[in-house]
């Protein structure tokens, strides 16, 4: 891509869950400041994708390369506290906030691992979602959905990561919910941090997308612009509802 930065690069990876395999040879790669969206049935991989760029599963074969330094650098055996550490955030579909603690207090979760400047990170989450300011004392299980899922991307966000990857983030909210968290994605995608989504609303994901990829058995199916993708008849046929 013209004038962009390369910060991951999904090589030919093959992946799964013991002798299952699940991904057979899948490719994909993010610029620096872009939204994409992995799409595609369930069942087709692209949970697993996630779990194996952040190192939660290991690639089999295949290379994982991430911006490190200014080069892309393999990370296929690094962990995940290393992988954190070099600007790589996760968000997985559920249990991604503590519940019983106050929402500053999951936001100091989220410096776990490099505790200086928290208390800045803190300020600069609270600029940007400001009504978790407003319910700082508040514990997470006191949220809606929204709101909880605000609290899990802000906390991802305390280490100031290039890339964020979010697992299903409107998963299992109220349809009058879903709107404010895309509405959140467009934020973080603001405050400069590329963005990595696996999303069944493919619609409402491909519109807020600058690319996408569409998976099916463990492998890549298509992939271009969110508008080509959205416009794509087959596509929207088999993934969107037979929207177009």
């Amino acid at each position: 891509m013209k004038n962009k930065t390369k910060i991951l690069e999904v090589d030919n990876v093959f992946s799964g869950y013991g002798e299952t395999e699940i991904l057979h040879g899948v490719s994909i790669e993010i610029y620096e400041n872009e939204i994409v969206t992995i799409i595609g049935p369930n069942g087709c991989g692209k949970s697993t994708l996630m779990k194996t760029i952040f190192g939660l599963l290991r690639a089999t074969s295949g290379n994982i390369n991430f911006l490190i330094d200014d080069k892309l650098t393999s990370i296929n055996n690094f962990d995940t506290e290393n992988l954190i550490k070099q600007g790589l955030s996760y968000v997985p579909q559920s249990d991604n906030v503590f519940p019983s603690l106050s929402i500053e207090e999951n936001l100091e979760m989220g410096s776990f691992i490099k505790e200086e400047g928290m208390a800045e990170s803190i300020k600069s989450m609270y600029d940007l979602f400001p009504v978790l300011k407003e319910k700082r004392n508040d514990p997470a299980n006191q949220l809606s959905g929204g709101q909880r899922q605000m609290l899990a991307f802000a906390r991802a966000m305390m280490l100031k990561p290039k890339l964020i990857i979010l697992d299903e983030p409107s998963a299992g909210l109220a349809p009058n919910l879903v709107s404010s968290v895309f509405e959140t994605i467009l934020t973080i995608h603001k405050a400069g941090v590329a963005v990595l989504m696996v999303e069944q609303n493919a619609k409402a994901a491909l519109e807020r997308s600058n690319r996408g990829y569409v998976l099916a058995t463990g492998e890549n199916r298509a992939e271009g612009t969110g508008k080509s993708l959205l416009k794509n008849k087959e596509i929207a046929s088999l993934y969107l509802g037979g929207r177009k």
